[in-house]
C-alpha cells in the first residue's frame, strides 16, 4: 500500500495527460469522420508555388517522436517544464478542436497522381489514406513543434546543451516545411499556428502561467517566487 502510494504521488502528475489524450483523441476522430464534403476551403496563392516533395515524409513521421519524447523527457526530469509544455500543448490543441468544430475547413492542394514511384510516396499514400484533407486550420504539426522546440530552448535542463537546441530546431523546421511540401497544409495554417504559438508563449513562458497558478493556489507560501 505504502509502494502504490509513493508511486501515485511521484507520477500522478500523468493524469491530466492522459485524460486530456483521450479527449483529444475522441474529439478528433469524431472530426474526421462528420467533416468530409462540408467545408471551407483553405487556400493561399503562394500554396501553387511550393512543390510537392515526398522525402519530407521522414520529418513528417518523426513529429510524433519529437513531440511525445519532450514531454516524457519533462514529464520524468522536470515538473514545471512538463507543465508549461502540456499548458502550451494542450491549449492551442484545444483550440484547433474548437475551430474545426465550429467552421469546418479542408484543402485541395493533395496530388492526384503521385510524381515518382518511390518507397517515400508509397509512405505519403498511406498517410493521404489515414488522414483526410479537413481539420487543418491552425497546423497542430506547426504548432507542437514550435512548442516541443520552445520547451527544449527554455529549459534549465538544455541550458549548456547547444548541439542538443541546435538538432532540435533543425527537426522543428524540417516537420514545419514538411506540412507544406506533402501538400498537408496551406501556408495560412502555418503563419496562424506561428501566431497561435507567439501568443502562447508569452503566456506560458513570459508571463509564467505555471507559477501565477500556483500562486493562486498556494497564496500563503513565501517561499515562492514573485511574478513579474
Amino acid at each position: 500500500m505504502k509502494k502504490l502510494k509513493t508511486f501515485y504521488e511521484n507520477y500522478r502528475h500523468a493524469i491530466p495527460l492522459i485524460i486530456y489524450g483521450i479527449i483529444y483523441m475522441t474529439w478528433f476522430c469524431h472530426l474526421e469522420k462528420t467533416v468530409t464534403k462540408q467545408y471551407t476551403v483553405i487556400h493561399m496563392a503562394m500554396d501553387d508555388y511550393i512543390p510537392f516533395c515526398e522525402f519530407f515524409i521522414i520529418p513528417y513521421f518523426l513529429w510524433f517522436v519529437y513531440v511525445a519524447a519532450v514531454v516524457m523527457f519533462f514529464f520524468f526530469k522536470d515538473k514545471t517544464d512538463y507543465y508549461k509544455t502540456c499548458i502550451f500543448l494542450f491549449t492551442g490543441m484545444t483550440i484547433f478542436l474548437i475551430i474545426s468544430t465550429l467552421w469546418p475547413n479542408g484543402h485541395h492542394l493533395r496530388p492526384y497522381v503521385m510524381p515518382r514511384n518511390n518507397v517515400f510516396s508509397h509512405m505519403v499514400q498511406a498517410l493521404y489514406r489515414t488522414d483526410t484533407p479537413t481539420n487543418l486550420w491552425p497546423s497542430i504539426h506547426v504548432y507542437n513543434s514550435l512548442g516541443a522546440h520552445i520547451a527544449i530552448a527554455k529549459s534549465k535542463q538544455f541550458e549548456n546543451k547547444k548541439g542538443i537546441k541546435a538538432a532540435s530546431f533543425v527537426l522543428a523546421v524540417s516537420i514545419i516545411l514538411s506540412t507544406m511540401f506533402l501538400k498537408q497544409h496551406s501556408l495560412f495554417d502555418v503563419l496562424t499556428a506561428f501566431v497561435l504559438a507567439g501568443i502562447m508563449y508569452i503566456v506560458v513562458y513570459r508571463y509564467d502561467l505555471v507559477l501565477a497558478i500556483r500562486n493562486i493556489l498556494h497564496p500563503d507560501d513565501n517561499s515562492r517566487t514573485q511574478v513579474g
